[in-house]
Parts: structure tokens; sequence; C-alpha cells
């Protein structure tokens, strides 16, 4: 509304106060004899100014609060090994039905039964595999695609999840290269594939008809494009355009995470040449990534090659840890923590395996009741996020995942995570993937049993009067409350067999 007052004002006090810091002496003298009109005028043009002013010396408090509400997602300063989002430190938790969220047709809907019942935390593939997918590329009547034209729907879908989450207080994990995209019956129809596309053929390209292998045997040349290793100056080109474009939508928003791959097993020039083209193509926006490593043992030299850079990478992701069972699975997460100590960051795990619906997996023990048990030693174990896979694969958001995140946000209404660490040792009598504790000694402790049994507790050195409370998973509801007396060491014995929590506090 160009003519509106608000329109008016804001042009006109700001020529006003230029012209006035412009003015030269003689020039304020004649400004002055115009009397009190010309008096009002002057103090009308400072007092915006004077106001400012003022604000900045006494009302600082105000303002920083303001800042703080615009602060995006980044390692709380306070404690490195977790997440803030507007200034205030946060523990991602999710659950999700699909890889490429972003192209869910159901979308707002989803992202409302997630918010409701406490989740914050989603993954996005920017992946078109699915038939009613858009894909980034506009196509032509012939139908081939034109890798130097985009498709509008598709960067729409892209922001439509940006705008969505953002309104929502959801931060977004996007993984930008996925390579089950660009291999198997999936190349058949990819845009970068030469027959599908009318900017290079296959020798131009240094491509091939076919990839039938697991992807994961890393024998696709796109995987190799970047200068250090094929150094691919037909197709690098078009793949930085992709990342550009999903930067220039991306930026505008601050509740973003970015992680270069899902679960890859390519070489490290690859990783290393994204990570550098992100940070250069961000400017001065501060952006966080990492690399999702496909090995599953978090000891691998592939794991070291984002443990060992937290110059590179602002976090670390280790979702394939939840192919591990039991002890193992908390064992080799506290590895990590371990390694990190001395420069902390977030531990992410923006894929926790396991459904009784993924038949291939149930021999190994990757269930839904893995699942479950995976969410809460991570959490308890330190990890900064965790969200439930999608279906078939994982829990996606289901019953059970639900009840699993409603249940970490009632524990919250008591006490926060980040004040607690692993303390296993204080534990005896335990079994393999008997009990995993976290805690801050002498004050609370927080216990979870995920199937049945009995511990012992280490309140020896204490001699204080503390308050017992279980809560029941299946429902995210509290049970009754009992005193313990410290001093010694207490038993617990699970409240079910089914999986339950124990919250005990100092009186």
């Amino acid at each position: 509304m160009k003519n509106s007052l608000i329109g008016h004002i804001k042009p006109d006090t700001g020529d006003n106060m230029v012209a006035i810091s412009n003015t030269s002496p003689t020039s304020l003298q004649h400004f002055f004899r115009h009397g009190r009109r010309g008096f009002y005028h002057l103090l009308w043009c400072i007092l915006p100014v004077f106001s400012l002013f003022l604000a900045s010396c006494s009302g600082k408090n105000d303002i920083n609060e303001e800042v703080q509400q615009e602060t995006g997602i980044q390692p709380w300063s306070e404690n490195p090994g977790y997440w803030e989002y507007k200034g205030e430190p946060v523990l991602l938790l999710g659950a999700s039905d699909n890889d490429n969220l972003f192209q869910l047709p159901h979308l707002k809907s989803h992202l409302d039964s997630l918010s409701q019942v406490g989740g914050n935390y989603v993954r996005n593939t920017m992946s078109d595999r699915d038939e009613t997918d858009e894909k980034a590329y506009y196509k032509n009547e012939d139908g081939k695609y034109d890798l130097s034209q985009w498709n509008p729907a598709y960067w729409a879908r892209f922001e439509n999840l940006l705008k969505l989450t953002k309104e929502r207080d959801i931060i977004v994990q996007i993984e930008i290269w996925d390579r089950f995209d660009h291999a198997r019956e999936q190349w058949e129809t990819d845009p970068y594939n030469p027959k599908n596309n009318i900017n290079y053929s296959y020798e131009e390209a240094l491509l091939d008809s076919l990839y039938p292998d697991h992807p994961g045997q890393n024998k696709q040349p796109f995987f190799f494009t970047v200068p250090a290793l094929q150094d691919n100056k037909v197709l690098l080109p078009y793949q930085e355009a992709f990342v550009e474009k999903l930067l220039s939508i991306s930026l505008n928003y601050n509740n973003v995470l970015y992680c270069l791959d899902n679960e890859t097993s390519g070489m490290e020039e690859w990783a290393t040449f994204w990570a550098a083209f992100l940070r250069d193509k961000s400017g001065e926006t501060n952006i966080h990534m990492t690399e999702m490593w496909d090995h599953w043992d978090l000891k691998s030299a592939e794991h070291k090659r984002t443990l060992d850079h937290p110059e590179r990478y602002d976090f670390i992701d280790i979702s394939q840890n939840s192919h591990k069972l039991g002890d193992e699975n908390w064992n080799n997460a506290q590895y990590v923590f371990e390694y990190i100590k001395d420069q902390p960051r977030p531990v992410n795990s923006v894929k926790i395996y396991g459904s009784d619906g993924h038949g291939p997996w149930l021999d190994r023990g990757i269930t839904t009741k893995h699942a479950v048990n995976t969410f809460f030693r991570n959490i308890i174990g330190g990890f900064a996020t965790s969200r439930f896979h999608r279906p078939p694969h994982g829990l996606g958001l289901s019953n059970w995942s639900i009840q699993s995140i409603k249940t970490m946000r009632k524990i919250e209404e008591k006490i926060k995570l980040w004040d607690l660490k692993p303390m296993n040792e204080t534990l005896s009598e335990r079994e393999e993937n008997e009990a995993f504790l976290a805690g801050k000694a002498g004050e609370t402790y927080l216990v979870y049993f995920p199937v049945g049994g009995e511990v012992k507790l280490d309140l020896s050195p204490y001699s204080k009067q503390f308050e017992l409370t279980w809560i029941r998973l299946e429902d995210a509801k509290w049970g009754e409350s009992s005193e313990l007396k410290g001093g010694n060491k207490i038993s617990l014995s699970a409240a079910n067999e089914t999986g339950s929590l124990a919250l005990i506090q100092v009186k």
C-alpha cells in the first residue's frame, strides 16, 4: 500500500535526518529563524534517534531478548554437546514417515501430528525416487530433462517444508546427496542419466547406462566428480548448480542442519569438497553440517573423517550405530563421546532402525523393541537428537514412537537431560542390556530398564532422602512416588517387563 500513512512517515523521517546531519551552520541559523515551527520540526527529527540511543543504554535486556529470538539452530554455547534454538537449549526428538519429507502429499498434517506429541526434529533427503515425486529439473515435450532449467514444483515443495517446519519450531536435517537415487533401477529414471537429458552424452559425462550393484559398493562415477578425484568438468557444474539452488532457499531459514550424504561409503575427498563448497557458498550465514558414514563400526577409519575434523564438521551423525544391539549399541556411542570430550559437539541420530514390519532384519534383532530401546539409550547416553526412521525400516510416526517422545517430554518437565551424564558405573549387579543410567551425583538419577530386571544403585555417599517415581512407557504417565533413603546401595526392580523409567530426585 504505497499511499499508507506508514509508507509516508518512514521515508520522510529518514530524509530529514540525513538533511539535518549534512546542514552547514549558516543553514542551521536560517532553519531556526523560522521560529517555533522550525524548532518542533528539528525536535521531530531528533527524537527518533534519541529514543534509539536511550534504548541502547537502558533497554539492553530487551534488545538481547529480541536477538535471541532470531538465533537459529546452533550448538549450545553453555554445553556444545547439545543444540540451542532461538537462544534456548533444546532436545531434538522426532519420528516421520518419509525420507524425502518435502515430497509427502499430506505434509502439513504430518508435521502437525509430530508437533502435537512433542516432536521437533525431522529428516529430509533431496530424493525423487517415488512415482509421485517431482524432479528437480524441467522436462521438455520429448520427455527429456534440461539440467540447465529448474522444475519450480520441486523447489516449491522444498521451501514449503522449510516454511511449515519453521512455523512449528521443528528442525530439519537435510541430506543433500543420497546414493540410492543414482543406482540400480533408480538410475533408469534419473535426470543425470545421459539418456534422460539433453545436456551431455555418456562419453562426455564419463557415465554408464547401468549401475546394477548395491550403491554401498561406491562404483557410481557420480560420486567421483570432484577435482581431487575424477575432476569431471561436464557433470560437476550441474551438481554445483543444484547445491547452490538448494542453498538459495535453505539459507533463508534458520531451522536447518546439513548432512552431505545418506550413509555414504564414498571417498573422503568427495565429502571434503562439498563441505568446503557449502561453507563458501553460504557466505556470512553460519551453517552447521556433518557427513553420515555407512560403517556400522564407529571405531572405523570412516568415522574418524568426521571425529577428527571439528573445524569441518560441526556435529556428528552416528545413525548407523542403531544397527547394533544392547550394550554394544551403548558402548559404541560412549566411545564417540569419550573420543570428542576435549572438543564436544552435538551427536545426532537422525535414523533409528527397527520395526516388526521389516522382515529381513528381524533375525538380527532389529525389531520394534530394539528401536524403542535405542531411542532411550541414545537420550540417556547424551545424544543431542534422536529420530525414529521411516517405515518399514523404522517405526515412523506410530504408537510406540509417539509414546516414546511423549515420555521424554514428560521427563523434561522435571529434569533436563543436559544436566545429567551417563553413570552406568554407579549400577551394580547389572547384566547385559539390563539397565542404563544418567544422573547428577547425589541429586538426580534417571534409570532406564529396556525390559524387566533388578539392579543396585549406589547412594552410599549421600545420606539424604530421595523420591522415586516410575513413568510408564506405554502411555507416558507417571505412577505413584515412594521415598528412598540414601547412605547405602538400594535395589531397583523394573516396574514391568515391557520397558520402564525410574526418576530418582533428592527431596
